[in-house]
């Protein structure tokens, strides 16, 4: 069928480039090259998994060949049973395969495989905004632990009743970005709030932002012109904290590459009592900061480029409503409703991002017409 020999075309032309990229990323000189290392080993797993899935759907033809044969040639009614048993079950697993390799194919966005910054910020509302704030954070915090990966508050100021007014933490795990930026837009709350006394339900608001986190090849800084201060930091830690200058602050001279002005860049962390590691986070924050900016045009042209309505990148879209009274979570980019409210902020959150990644997917394989 024309189908599936254009499956097996597209597969059999990437084979030569597998292996064109396992014999460059051991040779020497690759692998001084840092930035052209990450990206070949990145493409290497990316192709290996995609020639698993050639060798899995090439033994699934072959089988389906073979039990045909079979079925027509031979006259042993056991082996007859055997191959139409083995017939059904590779003619049900063949539409599988060729759609598992279709996505496959559909070129993988460089940003997924990275790690993420996230900014969490109370909109319209006011305390209420923050206690969803901060609501929105655990949601996130309990579904990175279960996923396995680590997450670390780069600064947080607190709300008056609780909560967040904004929130700016680090994600680090496997294919965090790829993951989680579905969630970057307006999250819309009605409920009736712990400090309403009529009983009357609010509509409150916060902004999520989910930012790839820039590797330090991408972003040029010249870490010469950063002039450091180190403070004592406040805040929770008992009286280490006003005895020992652990909180840094740094500023950088940047050239708005939109302005051409140079502006200071300032970046506080106090996080943690040590402050080297406050060091590392600040710089880590900096080299997010100039790679958004520098790549905000990336950003706005993600929707057209992708023509994708499920992660436009766009954080002014309203994305999602989680009514209290209700019990319920609606994602207006797909219609998905799920009445499990406490469980979704509760970080069961997969089944929705299982679905969002479906409806893209299906959008890059029209644009692509795999």
């Amino acid at each position: 069928m024309p189908e599936n020999n254009s499956i097996l075309e597209k597969l059999d032309g990437l084979e030569s480039r597998y292996e064109e990229v396992s014999t460059l990323i051991t040779d020497p000189e690759v692998i001084a090259d840092q930035q052209r290392y990450v990206k070949l080993t990145r493409e290497y797993k990316e192709l290996s998994d995609i020639m698993d899935a050639r060798k899995r759907y090439i033994a699934c033809l072959n089988t389906i060949k073979e039990s045909k044969d079979i079925i027509v040639n031979e006259n042993d009614s056991d082996m007859k049973e055997m191959a139409r048993e083995e017939l059904t079950e590779n003619e049900g697993l063949r539409p599988k395969l060729e759609e598992e390799i279709k996505i496959a194919l559909v070129p993988k966005d460089p940003e997924d495989a990275k790690n993420v910054q996230m900014e969490i910020r109370a909109g319209t509302g006011g305390d209420e905004a923050a206690l969803f704030a901060g609501d929105l954070f655990n949601m996130y915090k309990r579904y990175c632990e279960k996923k396995g990966w680590t997450i670390s508050v780069t600064s947080a100021n607190e709300g008056a009743v609780g909560g967040f007014k904004e929130i700016d933490f680090a994600v680090s795990g496997n294919n965090v970005y790829g993951t989680l930026k579905y969630e970057s837009g307006v999250h819309r709350v009605q409920r009736v709030p712990a400090t309403e006394t009529q009983g009357r339900m609010h509509t409150s608001a916060a902004t999520v932002a989910v930012l790839p986190e820039a590797e330090k090849f991408e972003v040029h800084i010249n870490e010469g012109d950063i002039k450091w201060d180190t403070f004592r930091s406040s805040g929770a830690g008992g009286q280490n904290v006003n005895k020992v200058s652990s909180g840094v602050r740094l500023r950088y001279p940047w050239k708005n590459p939109e302005t051409g002005e140079v502006e200071e860049i300032l970046i506080e962390c106090t996080e943690t009592r040590d402050q080297p590691k406050n060091k590392e986070r600040a710089l880590s924050r900096l080299y997010t900061y100039i790679y958004d900016h520098e790549h905000q045009k990336y950003v706005d042209d993600i929707s057209s480029r992708r023509k994708s309505l499920v992660s436009t990148g766009d954080r002014s879209a309203k994305i999602r409503t989680y009514n209290f009274p209700q019990g319920r979570v609606t994602d207006h980019r797909i219609g998905y409703t799920t009445h499990d409210l406490q469980g979704f902020l509760n970080g069961d959150i997969q089944d929705l991002i299982d679905h969002l990644t479906v409806a893209e997917n299906a959008e890059k394989l029209k644009e692509s017409e795999l």
